[in-house]
């Protein structure tokens, strides 16, 4: 569904009309059983969009809402804890631990983030003494996390495996093949809190533009904010909450696996309405560390190692940010030189991903 000649749907955000972008939607259980025609459907919406809505509403599909909102009330009452229990272990790694709000650039000019964040990262959490603070290390509450992960887990890599068959890919050249269980990789789970904010006033102020690190983020939001910038789109416009569905967007690895065919979907983060509080959570399934690509620079690269590169741009300051390559802060992916909806365009900064 490419960008259309007809009008788009529009909101009222920030004295500004901003468009509604519409999506394509996939029905999770015909990609389990990896109909033909959802498949062709599917890799060629990967390589002209690199976004869309995944319907979970099947029996197939249902249990992993439920994961949803065990996990939401997990949220709640770990944002709602005092900041020393929710630091316990601050940020142990780029993929695992606590970042409260502030820590990274905002997505305006002169502002920080407007959001706090726990990452529990795949690997972990199977240890026998995972680094997770003790406000959420019980029992119940791992049981959860555990749910919601593997759950995650099962539904990219079934979206992953209709993408290797759609592409007409065999034995090792598979995408899921670098995305093995049993190897390292920096995939996690991140559970993400929006505080109210007015970008006229506030200083913490959503979250920067991006391309996602990872190969494919599956994301649950039941509140607006989340923004796209479509390839070819002048401007970004936002993204309607579905309920039933999660949007999945692909990121700059399976960009890269694909031959640079597929499009990593630039979005950020927007305080939709300034009085609320938004609520994320967002699964990034990414390769085994190990694994080669090469990057926009036409550099071999492994997973390891773009991961740690893009994460230190991205928590970078602006000036430091303005000094990485363009095909690091989006990965690869090129923006039309217009001013953008709702932001005036000397106010974005530049960015990176998760």
């Amino acid at each position: 569904m490419a960008i259309s000649a007809e009008p788009l749907r529009t909101v009222d955000w920030n004295g500004k009309k901003v468009p509604v972008y519409p999506m394509q939607s996939f029905d999770f259980s015909k990609l389990l059983s990896q109909e033909p025609d959802e498949l062709e459907r599917l890799v060629r919406c990967c390589q002209d969009e690199g976004y869309f809505y995944i319907d979970l509403k099947g029996i197939d599909g249902r249990r992993l809402l439920d994961d949803q909102q065990e996990t939401l009330k997990l949220m709640h009452r770990f944002f709602e804890s005092p900041l020393e229990a929710k630091n316990q272990y601050g940020l142990v790694a780029p993929h695992l631990g606590y970042e409260p709000i502030g820590s990274r650039t905002g997505v305006l000019a002169n502002t920080k983030d407007g959001y706090e964040m726990i990452k529990v990262s795949r690997d972990e959490i199977q240890k026998d003494s995972p680094h997770i603070p003790d406000v959420i290390k019980n029992s119940p509450d791992m049981k959860v996390l555990e749910n919601a992960i593997a759950g995650s887990n099962i539904v990219t890599k079934t979206i992953l495996s209709a993408l290797s068959t759609g592409c007409g890919l065999t034995g090792a050249a598979r995408f899921e093949n670098t995305h093995r269980n049993e190897r390292p990789s920096t995939s996690t789970l991140a559970m993400m809190h929006y505080i109210p904010s007015d970008p006229r006033t506030d200083s913490n102020i959503g979250h920067q533009k991006h391309t996602d690190i990872s190969s494919l983020t599956l994301l649950f939001s039941e509140e607006w904010g989340m923004q796209i910038r479509p390839p070819g789109a002048r401007e970004f416009g936002f993204v309607e909450p579905r309920p039933g569905t999660a949007v999945v967007n692909v990121g700059d690895s399976l960009r890269f696996a694909s031959g640079h065919t597929m499009q990593s979907c630039i979005h950020r983060v927007v305080p939709y309405d300034y009085s609320q509080h938004r609520y994320s959570i967002a699964y990034f399934l990414r390769a085994e560390n190990d694994t080669v690509f090469t990057d926009s620079e036409g550099r071999y690269i492994t997973a390891g190692q773009w991961h740690d590169e893009k994460f230190f741009a991205f928590t970078s300051p602006p000036e430091l940010q303005a000094l990485a390559p363009p095909s690091m802060i989006l990965g690869g992916m090129v923006e039309e030189d217009e001013p953008e909806v709702g932001v005036p365009a000397a106010e974005q900064p530049a960015v990176a991903a998760y």
